[in-house]
């Protein structure tokens, strides 16, 4: 393909796609007011949403609240640095949203905290950005849903391949039917790694306030492995690969699709080569059967993908062809007939961490003022999540479910449904709204 044909049908996709898609450029603060914003849970990627928050020129950082001091810490010399704001510092975040009455909270702590935060965010009168996936099990999900709805506020989700240039381009291929008829997708993450080995508990370090931690999850002695940064590969805190990668890749397939949920999920997996104090599994295979086409999702966390070209991502297998919808190497259609060429688009990606939170902060500062639903409203989160926690909810059933999803129940399956919630440790209460 020549490069004005490749630019032609560029501008075209997004030209297209635009007509349709919520603005993506940030409104200005009402009577040149910034709004106040805190950040509730300030690590490696709450700083990365903060710094947007700030280049939008619309936010003041009042707050900063986090369980570990290390972290505030870091969090506030950043941000000093980038406004020369001095937010406060809170470990408690009903404490912060008691006293600062902020107008947005962006909530980036560890999975098992998001559904109690928004909501009480949301009950403060607060907008919220909430990372992915948006809880650890289904109806938290539902009661984030709710309480959006009841108090009006916006609530938009970190799934930020919504607004990624070439996804949106990407899509409007599929959705032009260019690959044809669809019949199959497939997601995936191949990363490798080796069996791992053992670390051993130890006391928390000094300014980490453990139990808060872990919150209204099991309070389970501090690893290293755990926190920072390793919640997500233990199924107390948070549901493995799935229920992080896969949520993105799960919302690509609901994005392109018609239909809202699958009607059947069956998943086999486990741990065959990890070694380490990880619980998730190393290994997974699920199958999602929707009215019109078959979703699969795999992954692995050994044995790296050298054999194909890519190692995560969705394939969508068309009549017309194979379309690889990717991340960092962009988009990728393989036509059927070997005499047609290959139509491929780059990405455009922001550092650090090759993500467009640019964009979808953009998209949520004009839903503040406008009112209106954003691009990844906290019912389109809500989906995507509930999709990667039914293969974690197979998984642990050891067999596959029948999924209602208008009624958000199992058919007939009274122990599946009592795993669509899990209890809270005392005195942290189950969301219901």
């Amino acid at each position: 393909m020549t490069t004005k044909r490749r630019e032609f049908l560029k501008r075209s996709m997004l030209g297209g796609l635009a007509a349709s898609a919520p603005a993506l450029v940030g409104a200005q603060a009402k009577g040149g007011q910034k709004y106040r914003t805190a950040l509730i849970g300030s690590g490696w990627w709450g700083m990365n949403i903060t710094r947007e928050a700030i280049a939008s020129g619309l936010c003041a950082m009042v707050a900063l609240c986090d369980v570990d001091d290390r972290q505030l810490a870091l969090a506030a010399d950043g941000i000093e640095k980038l406004s020369g704001e001095t937010p406060k510092h809170y470990k408690d975040y009903r404490e912060l949203l008691a006293k600062e009455k902020i107008d947005i909270a962006i909530v980036a702590t560890p999975d098992h905290w998001h559904p109690l935060i928004t909501i009480a965010a949301c009950e403060a009168g607060a907008d919220v950005y909430v990372e992915k996936p948006i809880g650890h099990t289904i109806l938290e999900g539902r009661a984030m849903v709710n309480a959006a709805r009841k108090h009006g506020r916006v609530v938009q989700v970190g799934t930020h391949r919504r607004v990624s240039p070439h996804n949106m381009s990407g899509m409007q291929f599929l959705k032009e039917g260019r690959a044809g008829k669809i019949g199959m997708v497939r997601g995936f993450v191949h990363y490798g790694g080796g069996p791992g080995q053992v670390v051993p508990d130890t006391q928390p370090p000094e300014g980490l306030d453990w139990d808060m931690w872990c919150g209204p999850g099991p309070l389970v002695p501090y690893n290293p492995k755990l926190h920072p940064k390793g919640f997500r590969q233990f199924l107390d805190f948070a549901n493995g690969q799935l229920g992080d990668w896969g949520i993105h890749w799960m919302d690509q397939i609901l994005w392109w699709t018609e239909e809202k949920y699958p009607k059947t999920v069956c998943t086999v997996g486990g741990r065959v080569i990890l070694e380490d104090n990880t619980t998730a599994p190393d290994h997974q295979v699920t199958i999602f059967e929707f009215e019109n086409f078959t979703a699969t999702w795999e992954h692995r966390r050994f044995a790296g993908n050298n054999a194909e070209k890519h190692s995560l991502g969705c394939y969508f297998y068309g009549t017309n062809g194979t379309f690889h919808m990717g991340w960092r190497n962009g988009w990728t259609f393989h036509p059927v007939n070997a005499n047609q060429p290959e139509i491929h688009e780059e990405p455009t990606l922001h550092d650090p961490d090759s993500q467009n939170i640019r964009e979808l902060w953009a998209d949520f500062m004009t839903c503040v003022q406008t009112r209106q639903r954003p691009v990844c409203d906290i019912e389109i989160g809500h989906r995507s999540t509930a999709m990667s926690l039914l293969g974690m909810l197979s998984l642990k059933l050891g067999r596959s479910i029948e999924w209602d999803g208008e009624n958000e129940r199992c058919v007939g399956d009274e122990e599946a449904n009592q795993l669509l919630r899990r209890e809270y440790r005392a005195p942290w209460v189950y969301p219901h709204v």
